[in-house]
C-alpha cells in the first residue's frame, strides 16, 4: 500500500484540527457554547404618560415607552421567551432634585411599571435599579453633599427604594450606584421586609466608561452630569479592584454578579466565574449597542452576524445570561432556528 502520509501529518503528529470542522454536524457536534433565548435580558425604558413610544436616535431600534406600551412589549417578550426584564425610568425633570427623593415614592415610575408589567405578564421577571442618576438634577447615581456623592446616606436611600420595589413587585434587585456596603445593607433591608425571595443582581464590577453615553441620553441625564463619576465606579485600568469590589459583593449576599459594560471586560467576566461561581451575567451597554447598530447601517459589516457573535462571546466568557437591546431581535432570530 502506498504511504500518502504527508508533510503535514508530520508536523502535526498527524493532529489535523480541521477534521471536526469539515461538516456543519461535526462543527454543530463539538459546539462549545450555544446562545439560547433564556440567555437573555431586556433592558427597557419607560417614561410617563400614555400610548408613547420615543424612538432614541442614539440607538436605533430602541425606544422609550410609556407604562402602557412597556406592558405590551413585556407581552411580547415573554410570547418570545426572554425571561426578565430590566426597567430604567426616565422621570419629568422637575421631579428631580439634589438627592433623588423621587426614589422613595412608593407609585413614583418604576413603580408603576413593575406593578404593570407583573398584573399584566406575571410569568415574566422584572429586575429594577435602585440608583439615583435618574432621579437627581445633577445626574449622579446617589446623593451629592458639595463635591462629594456620599457613600452612607446614599446606601440608606437605596435600601428604602429597594423595600419599594420589590412590594412593587420586582423579583431582583440590582443596585448600580456602585456605594459600598449597598449590597449587604439592602440584603438585610428586603429580609427586614419580609422579601426573603427577592434576589439582587450586584453591578459587581461597574467601570467608570465611555460607552455609556447612549444610555444617559434615553434616561436624559447627559446634560445633567458634573463632574465625573471615577471616585465610585472602578477605573477601566484595574482588573484586580474589580475582583476584590466583586468579592465583597458576594461576601455581603449577592445572589448573582454582572459586569458592565460587557465586551471590553471579557476578562473580568471569565474572572469572576471562574473566581466565585455565582450567576454571572454582562451588560452588553447602549454605546456596544449603538456601534453595532452604526456600522450595520452604513454597511460597513453584517449587523445581524456581529450581534449574534458578540453575544456568544459572552457565553465562551463564562456568562450566564446578557443584558443586551437587541433581546427581541435575537429571540426572533432564534426562534426561526
Amino acid at each position: 500500500m502506498t504511504d500518502k502520509t504527508h508533510l503535514v501529518d508530520h508536523i502535526t503528529g498527524h493532529r489535523r484540527m480541521r477534521r471536526i470542522r469539515k461538516a456543519d454536524w461535526t462543527r454543530r457536534l463539538v459546539r462549545e457554547n450555544q446562545l439560547t433565548v433564556d440567555d437573555l435580558i431586556w433592558p427597557v425604558f419607560v417614561v410617563p404618560g400614555t400610548n408613547i413610544v420615543d424612538p432614541i436616535p442614539s440607538m436605533p431600534g430602541v425606544n422609550r415607552m410609556s407604562v402602557d406600551k412597556l406592558v405590551e412589549a413585556a407581552k411580547e417578550a415573554a410570547d418570545l421567551g426572554i425571561p426578565a426584564l430590566a426597567t430604567f425610568p426616565n422621570i419629568e425633570m422637575e421631579l428631580r432634585d439634589e438627592t433623588g427623593s423621587q426614589v422613595l415614592e412608593a407609585n413614583n415610575l418604576i413603580n408603576q411599571a413593575t406593578a404593570a408589567i407583573k398584573r399584566a405578564v406575571p410569568n415574566i421577571g422584572v429586575i429594577t435599579d435602585v440608583a439615583l442618576d435618574p432621579f437627581t438634577s445633577h445626574g449622579h447615581d446617589g446623593i451629592l453633599r458639595g463635591d462629594d456623592i456620599v457613600n452612607d446616606e446614599t446606601v440608606d436611600q437605596v435600601v428604602r427604594a429597594a423595600v419599594m420595589q420589590a412590594d412593587a413587585g420586582a423579583d431582583i434587585i440590582a443596585p448600580s450606584e456602585m456605594m459600598d456596603g449597598r449590597i449587604g445593607a439592602i440584603r438585610r433591608g428586603l429580609d427586614a421586609a419580609g422579601h426573603q425571595g427577592v434576589g439582587i443582581m450586584a453591578y459587581a464590577t461597574k467601570f467608570s466608561s465611555g460607552f455609556y453615553g447612549p444610555y444617559r441620553e434615553a434616561i436624559s441625564t447627559s446634560g445633567l452630569l458634573k463632574g465625573d463619576k471615577n471616585s465610585y465606579y472602578i477605573s477601566p485600568a484595574n482588573g484586580t479592584e474589580a475582583m476584590r469590589d466583586a468579592a465583597l459583593d458576594v461576601e455581603e449576599g449577592a445572589d448573582m454578579l454582572m459586569v458592565k459594560p460587557g465586551l471590553p471586560y471579557l476578562d473580568i467576566c471569565w474572572r469572576l466565574k471562574d473566581a466565585f461561581g455565582l450567576p454571572t451575567f454582562a451588560y452588553q451597554v447602549s454605546g456596544e449597542y449603538a456601534q453595532i447598530k452604526a456600522a450595520a447601517m452604513n454597511g460597513w459589516i453584517d449587523g445581524d452576524r456581529v450581534m449574534m457573535e458578540t453575544l456568544l462571546c459572552f457565553k465562551r466568557a463564562g456568562c450566564d445570561g446578557i443584558l443586551t437591546y437587541f433581546a427581541v431581535d435575537v429571540a426572533k432570530k432564534l426562534a426561526k432556528g
